[in-house]
């Protein structure tokens, strides 16, 4: 029996929110890279599985962005993906950084499905969606988040535990949709610009 057979009941209309730069920090925090087609199989096993939304922000201008194969892959192999442009600013130090918040596209997007699932799984530790899971739970739906507190330091705050119904850490999806990071290609690749600012 895996963490998911415990978790999901069988009946349960499952969907899955996911912050890529959360996810992405709280996977490189425990150093280790997420094979997302292995993700999204095991998801597919429990309960009636309804979508997996991965949000992103990316930066436009570039020729290349280290982010663009891994979402071009999501695309094409059964996640929905949400992005849009990185904001560009200068740090303290004179360095040339990007910034792409997410948040309000996942609470927008998991209250207005909230009504139609059973079970909300949210990739991100963030405490800033302490209040939007507290919502979803109002509309009927439980919630898990996934994230860790096995990194130093935690990537999953208190605020955010407190509020889930379920708190699932990475650690115990390792060796379920893990492979370590040795190991390269476009099913788990990992945006070296996204960091935790993104």
């Amino acid at each position: 029996m895996t963490v998911l057979d415990r978790l999901i009941h069988p009946d349960e209309r499952v969907a899955l929110f996911m912050d890529g730069a959360n996810l992405y920090s709280a996977a490189k925090s425990l150093a280790f890279d997420i094979d997302y087609r292995k993700l999204l199989d095991e998801f597919r096993k429990h309960g009636r599985f309804i979508r997996a939304t991965y949000y992103t922000a990316l930066v436009e201008e570039q020729d290349f962005s280290p982010i663009r194969p891994l979402v071009d892959w999501l695309d094409y192999n059964g996640y929905s993906v949400s992005t849009k442009p990185a904001k560009e600013y200068t740090d303290t130090n004179g360095r040339r950084r990007f910034k792409g918040d997410m948040d309000v596209e996942i609470v927008v997007d998991m209250l207005q499905a909230a009504e139609h699932l059973d079970h909300v799984f949210l990739f991100s530790g963030d405490g800033d969606f302490a209040a939007a899971v507290e919502a979803v739970k109002r509309k009927g739906a439980r919630v898990t988040v996934v994230s860790t507190i096995k990194s130093n330091p935690p990537m999953a705050s208190d605020d955010i535990r407190r509020a889930a119904d379920n708190f699932l850490d990475m650690t115990e999806l390792m060796s379920l949709v893990g492979r370590p990071p040795r190991e390269r290609s476009a099913t788990h690749y990992t945006p070296a610009e996204e960091d935790d600012e993104a």
